[in-house]
């Protein structure tokens, strides 16, 4: 399967350098918060980060203005009901993560990809708040966007 289309769930430190990066790659990104003002936060923070890279000259005007135009910014976990990869990128509590997995798992089709960008918690017992299957080990690769 193809990934095209991701959506990141948290647009802090950590959720808004996983959009950039993925948006980079050539993906179509959704990133998620939870009020109007912090998806604004998480989308300057990107916006800086690629003005830096423009003016160190590892990142072209023209790649930049191509990288905004794979972004998007929403408050709702609807507009992830046609990603193929989600990416949680929360506040490290279970009970949060519980509420966001069994929520996104109604909204997304079951070809969807769910990752956790967590630091300390169990995949496994979030992957319980799913109906998707889990992996029995972790593993790493590229975004294959482009």
């Amino acid at each position: 399967m193809a990934i095209k289309k991701i959506g990141v769930v948290g647009c802090g430190l950590m959720g808004s350098g996983i959009a950039q990066v993925a948006a980079q790659a050539g993906c179509q990104v959704t990133v998620r918060e939870v009020s109007p003002q912090l998806v604004e936060k998480g989308l300057q923070s990107i916006e800086k980060n690629l003005a830096r890279l423009v003016e160190k000259g590892t990142l072209s005007a023209t790649d930049r203005d191509q990288v905004r135009a794979r972004l998007r910014g929403t408050t709702h976990l609807d507009d992830f009901e046609d990603c193929d990869f989600v990416i949680e990128a929360i506040v490290e509590l279970l009970p949060a993560k519980r509420e966001l997995w069994t929520a996104v798992d109604k909204i997304c089709p079951k070809k969807t990809i769910f990752a956790s960008n967590t630091s300390s918690l169990s995949i496994t017992e979030m992957a319980s708040f799913t109906s998707a299957p889990t992996a029995s080990s972790a593993c790493t690769s590229s975004i294959p966007c482009r």
